[in-house]
């Protein structure tokens, strides 16, 4: 594999879309970005080369779809048109696969596979080997970089309101009682757009590697999102403070079973950051 040459592939694709709009310029960042995460996490948990590179395709791949639901709808809503599915049908039934991975077809089922679970709620059980590695190493890392993007992205483009417009709202029961029973939000549960915000947060609870959950703590992504928007009810307030202790906990108790491998250190027991 020639995750260089893919790169380059990628960028040629992205190029037909309008570059201006925001959410398409966002996916590619963060396309870039779960790129970087693959690789810390890959690092980080030991991984042979071949591996590395893999995780590395996934990732450069996993959200390929999305520019075609962006262009035709201009929204980020599956409902309109699955973007994972539509990843798919652009790398397999049209058969850009080929272009990306000229010289063989061996990693096509895993990749197949890992671009189908990477954004479901529930992933499908998988026996133990190289196709439910990645599909849980690119589920890990898309969500890695989607911590970021919700530090540094406009929050109009990510809840098509301001943060003082949303700043009016509540958390609802449902949303707040997921979040405190550790559980991730199904999205057809959100009602507000705080809701929609508090449900990034929920993230953390289908994290599936330990490692994530360090990457998570050390970059303290949690408290960063979370202070983005000025609450203005105090029962907001209050619950929002509570979700940042509940998920620093459950971050902190992930984190210290987190073993860091011997290779691949600074030489001070932390693990090297991309």
């Amino acid at each position: 594999m020639n995750v260089s040459a893919a790169r380059e592939l990628f960028q040629c694709y992205v190029s037909q879309y309008d570059l201006t709009n925001e959410k398409i310029r966002l996916k590619v960042r963060h396309t870039f970005g779960v790129v970087s995460c693959s690789e810390y996490l890959a690092d980080a948990m030991g991984l042979e080369e071949e591996d590395r590179q893999l995780a590395q395709m996934i990732a450069l791949l996993h959200d390929i779809g999305r520019f075609e639901q962006l262009r035709r709808f201009n929204s980020f809503d599956d409902r309109l048109m699955p973007h994972a599915q539509c990843s798919l049908d652009v790398l397999f039934d049209q058969g850009m696969i080929r272009e990306f991975i000229p010289e063989t077809r061996a990693f096509d089922e895993v990749i197949f596979t890992a671009i189908k679970n990477h954004g479901v709620f529930r992933m499908e059980e998988l026996p133990e080997g190289r196709t439910k590695l990645h599909s849980l190493l690119i589920r890990d890392a898309d969500k890695l970089d989607n911590f970021y993007v919700k530090e540094k992205e406009e929050i109009v483009t990510m809840l098509d309101v301001t943060a003082e417009e949303a700043a009016g709202e509540l958390v609802t029961d449902r949303i707040y009682e997921c979040i405190r029973k550790r559980q991730p939000v199904l999205n057809s549960d959100r009602v507000t757009h705080l809701d929609m915000w508090v449900s990034y947060i929920g993230y953390i609870f289908d994290l599936n590697y330990n490692e994530s959950c360090r990457y998570v703590l050390e970059k303290d992504s949690i408290s960063k999102i979370l202070a983005r928007i000025p609450y203005r009810l105090p029962e907001t307030r209050q619950r929002m403070k509570a979700i940042e202790e509940d998920a620093m906990a459950y971050l902190k108790e992930r984190a210290a079973k987190c073993p860091v491998h011997p290779l691949r250190n600074d030489g001070h027991g932390k693990p090297i950051m991309t």
